[in-house]
This record gives C-alpha cells, sequence and structure tokens, in this order.
C-alpha cells in the first residue's frame, strides 16, 4: 500500500466537490489531486494517506488532458482561493451539477430526482464586489496580504493586483491600499494579523478592518489611498463601527452575496418557487433570513412573512422600512421553532453548515406544505434533505453559478409534502 511520502503515475477520472481531480490508486484507494483535470496523466506525490482514500499534490503532468486551460493567474499554483481555473467554464458548469446530484443521490438517498440545471454565470472573472483579505505582519518587518496559500492555511499569499475574482473598482481599491499603508502597515491598526474586507458600493469601495487594537484613526491612511468610500473598524473582542465616510446598505459585516449579477437571477428564482399566496393570511416562515431578502420581496408580493434570524445587524436591516405583512425576530432558527409557529411555505437558506438539527426536527413537527431550501454546499443539503425525505419529495432543483473558478455552486431545492397539495 502507498503510504504518504511515496510517489506514482495515475489518470484522472473525475473531479470531486471540493474541486480536486479524484484518480485510483494501484491498490484500489481513490486518491484526490488539487489542480488536475479529467484525463491528466499526472506524477503525484501522496501528502496523507487513509484505508481507503489518500490525497495528493501534482508534480509533474505526463500528459495533460485536452480538458485543461491555463489559469491566467500568477497566484494559482500557490493560492486556495481558486480551485477550478485549469478547467475551461463549461465544464465547470457541468461538474458542480454533478455535485448537486452526488449530494442529493448519494447523500440525500434521493431516488427521483429532476434533471439538475445550473445557471451559468453572467461573468466567469471579475464578478466578486466583496474580497476579504488576510495581512500578516511577520517578525521580519514584512508585511504579507493576500489570500491563504493551497493546503497550507496557515500561509498567506501575498496578492497585489493580479487576482481574477474581484470587480475592477476593488482592484484597483487593493493596489491603492497597499500602497499607502506604509512600512509595515504602520498607518493599519495594531496586531499580528488583520483581516481586510474591500466591498464594492454606490460610491466607492468600503473597507471594514477586523482585528487590531481599538482607537484606530484611518484619516492618514485614507490621504493616500484612493477609491475608498467609507472605513469600519471591528477590534479585536470589539464591535464594528464606522470610523469614515457615510454608512450605506450592506456596510459593516452584514453579509450579502457577492456575486450580484448572479444573486438578483438567484433571488427571483426562489420567488418564483415560493409563488403567491392563494389567499389573504397565506403564511411564509424565512429563516436563517439575513437582511431579508427573500422574505421582503415576498411580503410585497401578499405573503404574510415571518423573518428568523440571529445577526443584530441583519436584523436591523429587515426591519428597517420593511414592507407591510413583512416581521422579523432575532433569534436562533432552532430556538424560534421550538415555539409555535405555522407556514404554508418555509424558506431555509442556511450557512455553509446547514440546517439545525434541532430546527429540522421542529419542521417535521409542524410539516409545512412547501420547502425552499437555497444552500451553499451540496452535502450539508443531501445531508438535511435525507431527515426530511419520510415527509416530503423534491418537486425542483435548479444550481446557481455564484462563484466561477471555485468548486461552490448554490442550489435552490423545491420539496412538496407527501400527500399534500402544496
Amino acid at each position: 500500500m502507498s503510504e504518504a511520502g511515496s510517489r506514482t503515475d495515475v489518470r484522472v477520472r473525475g473531479v470531486a466537490a471540493g474541486g480536486s481531480g479524484v484518480a485510483d490508486l494501484e491498490d484500489g484507494r481513490v486518491v484526490f489531486v488539487p489542480r488536475t483535470a479529467p484525463g491528466d496523466h499526472a506524477r503525484i506525490r501522496l501528502t496523507k494517506a487513509r484505508p481507503r482514500w489518500a490525497l495528493g499534490v501534482l508534480e509533474e503532468l505526463i500528459e495533460p488532458s485536452a480538458d485543461r486551460v491555463e489559469p491566467g493567474c500568477p497566484y494559482y499554483a500557490v493560492c486556495g482561493g481558486c480551485q477550478l481555473l485549469h478547467l475551461p467554464y463549461e465544464h465547470q458548469v457541468e461538474w458542480k451539477g454533478r455535485f448537486i446530484e452526488d449530494g442529493l443521490t448519494r447523500i440525500g438517498r434521493v431516488t427521483d430526482l429532476p434533471s439538475v440545471e445550473v445557471v451559468p454565470a453572467e461573468a466567469a472573472t471579475r464578478y466578486r464586489s466583496r474580497v476579504s483579505f488576510t495581512l500578516r505582519r511577520l517578525r521580519s518587518g514584512r508585511v504579507v496580504a493576500g489570500f491563504h496559500g493551497l493546503d497550507r492555511p496557515g500561509h498567506v499569499v501575498d496578492i497585489e493586483g493580479g487576482c481574477l475574482l474581484p470587480e475592477p473598482a476593488i482592484v484597483e481599491a487593493w493596489v491603492s491600499l497597499r500602497g499607502a499603508w506604509g512600512p509595515g502597515a504602520r498607518l493599519l491598526p495594531t496586531g499580528a494579523r488583520l483581516r481586510l474586507v474591500l466591498r464594492a458600493a454606490a460610491d466607492g469601495v468600503e473597507l471594514t478592518v477586523l482585528g487590531g487594537a481599538p482607537g484606530w484613526n484611518p484619516s492618514e491612511l485614507l490621504t493616500g489611498a484612493s477609491g475608498i468610500s467609507a472605513v469600519w473598524h471591528a477590534p479585536k473582542d470589539g464591535r464594528v463601527s464606522l470610523l469614515a465616510g457615510a454608512e450605506s446598505p450592506g456596510g459593516g459585516l452584514s453579509f450579502e452575496q457577492v456575486n450580484r449579477g448572479m444573486a438578483a437571477q438567484l433571488r427571483s428564482h426562489v420567488l418564483a418557487c415560493v409563488g403567491a399566496p392563494t389567499e389573504a393570511g397565506n403564511r411564509l416562515v424565512d429563516a436563517y433570513c439575513g437582511a431579508g431578502e427573500f422574505g421582503r420581496a415576498a411580503a410585497e408580493a401578499g405573503w404574510e412573512v415571518l423573518g428568523i434570524e440571529i445577526d443584530a445587524e441583519a436584523v436591523r436591516r429587515a426591519e428597517a422600512g420593511a414592507p407591510i405583512g413583512y416581521s422579523v425576530e432575532r433569534a436562533p432558527v432552532e430556538e424560534r421553532l421550538a415555539e409555535p409557529w405555522s407556514a404554508d411555505v418555509l424558506v431555509l437558506n442556511p450557512p455553509r453548515e446547514g440546517v439545525a438539527a434541532e430546527a429540522l426536527e421542529h419542521v417535521l413537527r409542524v410539516l409545512p406544505g412547501r420547502i425552499v431550501y437555497v444552500s451553499c454546499d451540496p452535502a450539508t443539503l443531501g445531508r438535511d434533505v435525507r431527515k426530511l425525505g419520510s415527509h416530503y419529495e423534491v418537486d425542483g432543483v435548479r444550481g446557481f453559478d455564484l462563484f466561477p473558478q471555485t468548486s461552490h455552486v448554490e442550489t435552490v431545492l423545491t420539496l412538496r409534502r407527501r400527500g399534500g397539495d402544496a
């Protein structure tokens, strides 16, 4: 049996949900190798060996697959930000459909899954309106700022301006910011590690700095950094606050989809799956509602909507100017669903770890007629659908590629209660 450190030649046959190529070792184990494509004949080195699987790194392409393209990114060999940049975009979309199918059939045990369509992105690069960089001050006095390394999460790859994913305004602001923060990044808050979040806003690019000491004044930094319209700071163990510029919707740490064009398509599809209320008083519960993007639109269409969200800033945004028929409660979803509630339609939009197990138990107690589940992880989606499968059947599924060049895919799944007329 090949052990960690050994080298072997493999023929790659597929792509795993995390973006790594999949091949078979001579002893029958499957091996996952980042930066390989189906059809590659590759020499690899094993980095981890387990009884049924192994991990490897690419050392040499003996015979490259015809299904490879030049990544076009100077950091791709070492940066962990993208996983699929070496595949043609149309193939990326095809594999993401397979990720969804695999999650629902293998993990979710769905036997009658409809055909999975993945809506391709409007732009395969320059689409991210929000980017998070890690900054480290090294003992030598040098500063590195960028993304975590490929298979080296503790290492930061220094990113200047060559990343292909951010919108152009963010690239320009990042280059300007790097040139303005001074030796040792002295014009940023003190601290060995900071997180710098750049977000495209209506009048420029907002900067949110996470970590470092409180009491930071960004005025000197802004003198040399062009394109920065507002600055927020959340010191270590402190709350985020606006230090410069005017507050705008989505500022600070509020969650929002980073692909603005595709987010609009996703929202339209979710609302189509929700449909129109059939009579006055039809009730919709929007769990993990964030800033109320789905629920507010449903209320405008005539639904009586209850949103549930734990994040205080998101709740504040959801409540601001809310339409008639819309209310939101700040609470953990599993705790609020333990209290009395009813719904004709339940919208679930959980984080990557999926719906809390206790919340699913409460859903199975109430059994709303229809569930619209918005997922960013096919594996946890499959896990949750399996738990719901005794009472619900899949009524429709569609993927949306909000994150080209990465292995991530957004899925909208509609579940209908068995024996119901929803």
